[in-house]
């Protein structure tokens, strides 16, 4: 067993479920908002499974080449270099494919062989066709809250994954986790949760992502440093949120409200 494993409170049964997945060799789909604890979940998981983690963060120019390897030129001579989706294949490692809507539609067939039961990955330009160990797990991630036509993932691919819905935790949770991973105290953890509960009843109205839990931890940390709480707030959790100066002054108003 890993050593040293990175804290993750879990909300509901996401451990049981995964360990449950990856023992069955099952693909796994984690859908949720931007920092709610996807990847620190992850990375707990295979801390704790004692296995390697490959995590890729997708986008437009993501290439089948970038997931599976390519040919290279060295020392006068070509050479095979294999990509993190490969090298996870090899070493019964998890891959973890984070946003992985991001990347292009021709880019994630190639997940298609892996996430069934055939559970191979074929290397178009070597010939090779790798089958999985039982070790290996392949985890994907994506924020449903940024689906469009452009950017959706295709039933074909979804179907192909067990799924588990991220939310960010609830407000005594989310207290335990910023407390934690800040080292602040309650009573500031507390006002933090607050603040952003009352931050997130925008979302939809006057802002397109909610504040994450992952900026209550980044303002904690500065809190906890000695910077003032309303100027850490509006370093780590407004100015993140929006470019709008009209915008930036109205959360500002919430952030002043809420350390008087």
């Amino acid at each position: 067993m890993a050593k040293d494993i990175p804290w993750y409170q879990a909300q509901l049964d996401e451990v049981e479920l995964f360990e449950h997945a990856w023992k069955r060799q099952l693909p796994l789909l984690l859908k949720g908002p931007t920092g709610c604890g996807k990847t620190r979940f992850i990375e707990h998981m295979a801390a704790k499974l004692d296995r390697p983690l490959y995590t890729v963060a997708c986008h437009d120019d993501l290439t089948a080449a970038d997931l599976v390897g390519r040919h290279l030129i060295g020392d006068g001579e070509t050479y095979w270099n294999d990509g993190p989706l490969t090298r996870a294949v090899r070493e019964g490692a998890i891959c973890y494919l984070d946003e992985v809507v991001e990347a292009r539609k021709d880019t994630t067939v190639v997940l298609h062989p892996l996430s069934d039961d055939r559970r191979i990955l074929p290397i178009e330009r070597t010939g090779e066709q790798l089958k999985a160990p039982p070790e290996f797990m392949l985890v994907v991630s994506y924020n449903p809250g940024y689906q469009n036509l452009l950017k959706g993932m295709k039933p074909s691919t979804r179907q192909r994954f067990v799924s588990m819905q991220f939310n960010y935790p609830d407000k005594e949770l989310e207290k335990t986790i910023v407390q934690k991973e800040s080292g602040i105290d309650d009573e500031m953890a507390t006002q933090l949760v607050q603040l952003a509960n009352s931050l997130r009843i925008l979302k939809d109205h006057d802002l397109e992502e909610s504040a994450s839990t992952r900026l209550l931890v980044y303002a904690g940390i500065l809190i906890k440093d000695g910077f003032d709480p309303v100027r850490a707030c509006r370093a780590a959790i407004v100015e993140p949120l929006s470019d709008e100066p009209e915008t930036i002054d109205a959360l500002m108003e919430l952030v002043d409200a809420s350390f008087l």
